[in-house]
């Protein structure tokens, strides 16, 4: 049986077709990789913003209930001292 083989010239440029081949594929997956990191640093960076402005809300809201029990203790101490030393 004759056996034909093809020529070196013929082997050696599918061998470099293939690996361009893969080096674009490598590439296009790097990219890929690259976007998808970028979309998730996105996320988080909103995630981050959303929760600080919940800790200043909340930061607002325990201010504001301090000085209420503040002044709620004065008025008592107050309202003690005067029914404690009023002349009867």
């Amino acid at each position: 049986m004759i056996e034909i083989r093809p020529a070196p010239a013929f082997e050696q440029f599918v061998r470099k077709e293939d690996l361009k081949v893969k080096e674009v594929s490598l590439m296009e997956r790097v990219i890929r990789l690259e976007e998808e990191l970028k979309a998730l640093r996105e996320i988080e960076k909103a995630h981050f913003e959303a929760t600080e402005k919940r800790f200043e809300a909340m930061d607002k809201r325990f201010s504001l209930l301090q000085w209420f029990i503040g002044i709620g203790f004065s008025v008592l101490a107050l309202l003690l001292t005067l029914f404690r030393f009023y002349p009867r």
